[in-house]
């Protein structure tokens, strides 16, 4: 039934905004359970006594409580193992874990569960041990999640097509990029660098965004004039030009580019121009480019996923459950995602499309 009603309220998305309705935004989450190492005194206890453990033993500060906390807690529930460990918003949980897919509307998509029935239908997908880092685990793991589970959502729907892919920092992987590019056929994917693993260029200086820069200033950003230039080749590219460019009126009355530039560093007129080729390096430049106001803005879409992940843990009651079971807590979430999308239909029905996501002000 959810399937079958994500379906159906895809072309009423299309209808009200074409295009957040493209864009496909993913995050994972958890739903808590009732077991003892949910009780926050289970891991304050740890923490304490590891404070203690430094403090006795007179340890410097490269020694971490927290993270060797985190390193002495098991990775599941006692009581059960598909209750995994998990660290969200800040503090330890053990979860059932699952992958929420919306559109640009926070209409939700697909629902997966990240369990063990997914690791069988996914052998491919390898589980690491566990690290000292809470933060980088989760990240691991939700980046060997992603493909699978957008595979999955367009096996099962067709009609669907990749567009517009949004998602955080955890996915800024070179084989990411090319799964969404080549194999999925995304046109654009909107993903933050992860800060550990800067952009290079042999060719010419680039800055954090790789936005090419001045060889004589790097200081100065190269301005980006579009990405509808095709050269011979008919390959996509983005044309940067010169920073102290400026569109001239020449003697014979037609506008040229033209630079001001004291220093030049090409005997042009025109100042000095760079096109990038997208297809050699799809990190840098998946297809748009970073730094720039349509980025951010396009980008900050993606809490929409954020948010529908909170609205039904709160407004449909999926958080603070008192079971184990797991079947229970699955079939509370899909009921939560059939709610929205019925919620989806009737307002479409009425012609009050502003109520897509809220239920109570449909109802009254």
């Amino acid at each position: 039934m959810f399937d079958n009603l994500v379906d159906i309220t895809e072309p009423i998305c299309q209808q009200i905004n074409e295009f957040k309705a493209s864009m496909t935004i993913f995050d994972t989450s958890g739903i808590e359970a009732y077991v003892t190492e949910n009780n926050p005194k289970f891991a304050n206890r740890i923490i304490s006594q590891l404070k203690s453990f430094k403090k006795a033993m007179k340890l410097d500060d490269s020694y971490d409580p927290y993270k060797a906390a985190y390193g002495s807690m098991p990775s599941h529930a006692s009581s059960n193992q598909e209750i995994k460990q998990l660290y969200i918003n800040g503090h330890f949980c053990y979860v059932y874990k699952f992958g929420l897919i919306t559109n640009g509307l926070g209409i939700v998509r697909d629902i997966s569960f990240l369990n063990k029935d997914f690791l069988l239908s996914h052998p491919d997908i390898t589980v690491d041990k566990k690290s000292d880092s809470p933060d980088e685990d989760k990240s691991l793991h939700d980046s060997k999640a992603l493909i699978p589970v957008l595979k999955d959502f367009f096996d099962k729907h067709p009609l669907i097509k990749p567009d517009i892919f949004l998602g955080d920092s955890a996915f800024d992987t070179i084989a990411i990029y090319k799964d969404l590019f080549e194999d999925l056929k995304f046109n654009k994917a909107y993903i933050p660098l992860n800060q550990r693993s800067a952009l290079k260029n042999s060719d010419y200086t680039i800055n954090s965004d790789g936005i090419p820069c001045c060889p004589n200033d790097n200081n100065l950003l190269m301005k980006p004039e579009g990405n509808t230039s095709h050269l011979r080749s008919k390959i996509p590219t983005f044309k940067f030009v010169c920073p102290k460019m400026k569109w001239t009126k020449c003697d014979d009355g037609k506008y040229r580019r033209r630079h001001n530039c004291e220093n030049p560093c090409t005997s042009s007129p025109s100042g000095r121009m760079v096109y990038v080729y997208p297809e050699k390096d799809l990190r840098a430049y998946p297809g748009a480019i970073r730094g720039t106001e349509i980025w951010d803005l396009t980008y900050k879409i993606r809490s929409t996923v954020e948010q529908s992940i909170n609205h039904f843990k709160d407004s449909f009651c999926i958080s603070g459950r008192k079971t184990q079971n797991e079947k229970t807590l699955h079939a509370d979430l899909l009921l939560a995602g059939i709610t929205q999308l019925i919620t989806v239909v009737l307002a479409d029905k009425i012609h009050k499309h502003q109520y897509i996501r809220s239920l109570k002000p449909l109802i009254a």
